[in-house]
């Protein structure tokens, strides 16, 4: 079939140029000795008594060095007497089942096999409380049997809503460890109220269970460990909110004004929850207001969905134009569970769809009213994580270069 007439596909489409972008560069260097250094201050290491069964909670972003994290936490834990267990800690991710979180922890190398301890995936809760408007608070009941929970999770900016309280911590309490039922529940708050909700209910989960101490990670614009924090349960709260101060900070962003159309080459929920970062590009069924610079956008493309996203493409329904790839990975069940579960429905949507990429941008072209062909502004990325290296059409060269943190590279 022939979407396109003749005309749209005599011209060139402009070369590419890949750019360096300049972002804040702090990293540790040694993840093993400082996490080992942080769990022995006495104030964490009074909680940690021999014979304890201890929920090392994670879940299922992809995080940078999360093994390494996890098993020093372990081998700490093993060291001073504890018996810690694996405890999925992801909602309605993975299905919201046994096998699909599973399957995602072991994606990311979180297996028996390599940790020599339980992986624990049940998903049943249990009512622990109720918060404001009434909103029941639900809590993993294997976490509830524990003598120590210790959350692991990387403090971030949110995809779907603003306040102190985001991504870290106090929302793995709340909504990873609340599964599939608790994530459910927790979502019938409107957004504007959410951080709130979240900063209630994790108030809750540490007065009325075993919380011993969080372990907070911060990542730098290269998708590198930029520092890491373990925090006693009652220091969490307060703690999460200065440190997302410092993750806004490091967060990457693309450093333009304006483009016709932006490539994205994978959306992932490794990479964010709603398969791609908002803030990045300014589009959102959700979010009203973003937390980050970002250039105005025609047109969105997108070519790809991470192998660790196990089919579950949820973001591609903000995409003007996909390829028939994504497509032809998409599990609807995974999918749409994760959408159903956080209200997001409009996130799942199938847009357009192409064979190739270069079909998609002569379409999306085709589509935008009053565009200049000789002087296309594209935009090729991989990820919203990952944006040390961008490519941009020759007509972006003028702005880049007059952007001391962008480098022309070819």
């Amino acid at each position: 079939m022939a979407i396109l007439l003749e005309d749209n596909t005599k011209y060139n489409l402009p070369r590419m140029y890949k750019i360096r972008q300049i972002f804040p560069n702090d990293e540790l260097v040694n993840i093993p000795e400082i996490i080992r250094q942080k769990m022995m201050v006495t104030d964490v290491s009074k909680k940690i008594l021999p014979g304890m069964r201890v929920a090392v909670c994670v879940g299922s972003r992809g995080i940078k060095n999360i093994l390494t994290i996890v098993s020093t936490v372990v081998n700490v834990l093993l060291e001073k007497g504890a018996k810690p267990f694996i405890l999925s800690a992801m909602g309605s991710h993975g299905n919201g089942t046994e096998e699909g979180q599973r399957e995602i922890l072991s994606s990311y190398g979180i297996t028996e096999d390599n940790l020599h301890i339980p992986i624990v995936t049940k998903v049943n809760v249990r009512k622990i409380g109720v918060l404001s408007s009434n909103v029941p608070l639900f809590f993993d009941q294997e976490a509830i049997k524990a003598d120590l929970i210790i959350p692991i999770n990387r403090i971030k900016i949110h995809t779907d809503f603003v306040g102190d309280i985001q991504s870290g911590l106090c929302k793995m309490l709340v909504i990873g460890l609340g599964n599939q039922k608790g994530c459910s529940t927790i979502h019938e708050v409107v957004p504007s109220k959410f951080s709130q909700i979240i900063e209630e209910g994790a108030k809750t989960i540490i007065e009325k269970t075993n919380v011993g101490f969080g372990v907070a990670i911060l990542e730098n614009g290269y998708d590198k460990t930029a520092c890491i924090d373990v925090i006693p349960a009652e220091h969490i709260v307060a703690q999460e909110k200065i440190l997302l101060k410092t993750a806004k900070k490091y967060m990457p962003f693309i450093r333009l004004t304006a483009v016709d159309v932006l490539i994205m080459k994978e959306i992932g929920k490794n990479i964010s929850g709603a398969g791609y970062d908002p803030n990045i590009v300014g589009r959102s069924s959700v979010l009203k207001e973003f937390m980050l610079p970002f250039p105005k956008i025609k047109k969105m493309i997108l070519l790809d969905i991470t192998d660790s996203s196990h089919g579950n493409g949820i973001g591609l329904g903000l995409f003007d134009i996909i390829t028939k790839k994504v497509f032809h990975k998409l599990d609807f069940e995974a999918m749409y569970t994760n959408a159903v579960a956080c209200k997001c429905i409009e996130d799942v949507k199938i847009p357009l769809m192409v064979d190739t990429e270069e079909e998609a941008i002569r379409i999306a072209v085709r589509t935008i009213r009053n565009v200049q062909k000789k002087n296309l502004k594209i935009v090729r990325i991989k990820n919203t994580l990952q944006l040390e290296y961008i490519e941009v059409s020759e007509a972006l060269l003028p702005e880049v270069k007059k952007n001391e943190y962008m480098e022309v590279q070819t």
